[in-house]
């Protein structure tokens, strides 16, 4: 029987920005057209949610 990557554990959370990881920074980063020091600082400050951090973007 097959494994999906879920029943592995090897799936990731797509609504999240882990900001410890270079290149999820980077690619929010190009996405929103900001600096990797401005995606950290809103991952810092409004959490890991993707929602939230590109919000916390736009308000800035």
């Amino acid at each position: 029987m097959a494994q999906t990557p879920t029943s592995r554990g090897s799936a990731q959370d797509r609504a999240r920005v882990a900001g410890g990881q270079d290149h999820e920074v980077k690619y929010e980063a190009n996405k929103e057209g900001v600096s990797k020091d401005a995606v950290k600082k809103a991952v810092k400050s409004a959490g890991n949610s993707r929602k939230k951090v590109e919000a916390e973007i736009d308000r800035r």
